[in-house]
């Protein structure tokens, strides 16, 4: 008998239709050669999911994901117009994508920064920096910090005033930690931690909490780098760093900026792995400019359902098929409109050329 697994599929805004459905095509092909059954469940989710229900995430969405084996997520965002059309605090990512990691409790963020030799001619950095490829594995704690402490607007002596605090605890951090130590363990057993210990009083604890954990793991040499300085390292070194852990702010920058150093953030699919629950999505935004054109870079989406297939299946195999036809696609020499082609002689191909072209390649 076949394994069944459950996928809450939420489309989300933009782009996010156009290149999940690319990506559910590329999951019905690793079900026709598994022996695994995936049903899809569809639940809405984001900007669309408020003004056609009046929330950003609705009870509907939150019991499909709840009965979930995972969660595959589309990107999420409104035009800056558009966004005013919603209260501040409904809007998606406050309104769904925060409220979704606190449910789930999805605390480790994987965020492959990779770029094979048949792919480093998209990086704008010279030839030298990128040559032999780029294989980072960023781990970002994604439910504290300054992005989930308490926040307080008003006026005081007649002028306006914000607080917002940055907020861990020693379980929060030990937690993340370990995740980067076994992430380590796994590949060259070197941790970089991404700290700001010298300004930062939530670094020095950070720093003092890592220094208590890494004894278990006698064979990972950690090097510590201060956030500004890894973010400079990041563009004239990239080759130098395997593992990278860091905190939420510093990890929502800094693989932005890795992003960049790929050539776009279309790249860059990402794992966000919890206690209750885990969810899949690309570590781009929506898109709404070039949505409906059928020119976005679906291998994020598409790299995203491989590592739902690694981290949530169990089907290491096919992940590692999936990636290597994704390869394959740009190793032939396509691309699309949203990556660097220096010296202007490739015709960018679709969203769904792409798709086709990575289904071929599972066939061959």
């Amino acid at each position: 008998m076949s394994k069944k697994f459950v996928i809450a599929v939420l489309e989300g805004d933009g782009i996010g239709p156009e290149i999940m459905a690319v990506a559910l095509d590329v999951l019905r092909a690793i079900e026709s050669k598994s022996d695994v059954e995936f049903e899809v469940q569809h639940a809405p989710f984001g900007g669309k999911a408020y003004f056609d229900t009046g929330d950003a995430f609705p009870e509907e969405t939150k019991a499909i994901c709840d009965n979930a084996d995972a969660i595959l997520k589309g990107p999420i965002g409104l035009s800056f117009e558009e966004s005013k059309k919603i209260p501040v605090d409904k809007q998606p990512e406050r309104g769904a994508l925060l409220p979704m990691r606190r449910r789930y409790n999805t605390y480790a963020n994987f965020r492959p920064v990779y770029l094979p030799p048949e792919l480093a001619h998209f990086s704008p950095l010279k030839p030298h920096v990128v040559e032999g490829g780029i294989d980072i594995m960023m781990i970002r704690e994604l439910v504290g910090g300054l992005y989930f402490g308490e926040k307080e607007r008003g006026e005081r002596n007649g002028k306006r005033y914000v607080r917002e605090t940055l907020d861990y605890d020693e379980d929060q951090i030990c937690r993340i930690l370990r995740v980067g130590f076994d992430e380590a363990m796994k590949r060259k057993k070197v941790l970089h931690n991404i700290h700001k210990s010298n300004v930062l009083i939530s670094s020095v604890m950070w720093n003092e909490i890592l220094d208590e954990v890494a004894p278990e793991y006698p064979e990972v040499e950690v090097r510590h780098v201060i956030v500004d300085a890894a973010a400079t390292a990041l563009v004239l070194n990239p080759r130098q760093f395997d593992v990278m852990v860091m905190e939420n702010m510093f990890g929502d920058i800094l693989s932005d900026l890795a992003g960049g150093i790929l050539g776009s953030l279309g790249l860059m699919p990402s794992a966000c792995i919890g206690t209750d629950a885990s969810y899949y999505e690309p570590s781009h935004g929506s898109a709404p400019d070039i949505a409906g054109k059928g020119i976005a870079n679906p291998y994020s989406m598409i790299g995203s359902v491989a590592l739902m297939l690694e981290k949530s299946c169990g089907m290491e195999d096919e992940a590692q098929q999936l990636w290597g036809a994704m390869r394959g696609v740009f190793g032939e020499g396509f691309t699309t409109a949203d990556l660097r082609d220096p010296e202007g002689k490739l015709d960018p191909i679709s969203t769904r050329a792409f798709g086709d072209k990575v289904l071929a390649r599972l066939d061959g």
